[in-house]
């Protein structure tokens, strides 16, 4: 078995779902327009600047599952996928997907976006395996927390790592695509890392490593 793992934003899509959902809701006027969206924005920038507190960043991002029953939280992301995601669907990303699988790969995306936010989105590429950060789900309802750790940075390869052992699978062969620097923990672990659309710190670490530089846009 050979492991094709993918990342999520800015490389299956166009752009960052973590990010979008937030503005959706400010969009939506679901939420305190004015100051949840500069607080989103400052966490995108935080994130893309590899200096992100995962931890105040999940009270921020969950804090609103937990304000709102499941059914309506279930029709305002169906609504979100339709509108914001579909148009992002990157079709040569679709086409890679499908060359692996062709291939007999294991499809695998792992994102540092929770589950809420991302299972829909996988499934536009029919991948059943992800590995996210994990909100907590207690009597129906979303807490505001999260469980395990969160699938960012090193947690990804932590997340990788107890994965591989509950499903006693190598990582001999194994392919990771990603965009972004954060994920260059999880890169230097597999056997082939590749670039797809990098940031600049990626790109140049890359460059450094002779990793191959793709672009999917």
């Amino acid at each position: 078995m050979s492991l094709a793992i993918f990342d999520l934003d800015n490389t299956l899509i166009s752009d960052d779902s973590d990010h979008l959902w937030g503005a959706f809701l400010v969009e939506q006027n679901l939420v305190d327009s004015d100051d949840y969206a500069r607080a989103n924005s400052q966490f995108y920038a935080d994130y893309c600047q590899g200096k992100l507190d995962i931890n105040e960043y999940l009270v921020f991002a969950l804090s609103f599952l937990a304000e709102h029953p499941v059914e309506k939280l279930h029709q305002w992301r169906q609504q979100f996928i339709e509108e914001k995601i579909r148009p992002l669907v990157l079709p040569a990303a679709q086409e890679l997907v499908e060359k692996h699988r062709a291939l007999g790969d294991t499809l695998m995306v792992i994102t540092a976006t929770n589950r809420f936010v991302t299972e829909p989105i996988v499934d536009l590429f029919g991948i059943n395996t992800m590995l996210a950060t994990e909100p907590e789900f207690i009597d129906g309802r979303y807490t505001g927390r999260y469980i395990d750790e969160p699938c960012y940075q090193q947690g990804k390869v932590s997340r990788l790592n107890a994965w591989l052992k509950n499903n006693q699978a190598p990582l001999e062969n194994s392919t990771f695509y990603s965009d972004s620097h954060n994920d260059i923990p999880l890169l230097e672990k597999v056997t082939f890392p590749v670039a797809v659309d990098p940031d600049s710190e990626l790109k140049q670490h890359a460059s450094d490593h002779s990793w191959p530089i793709i672009s999917l846009r």
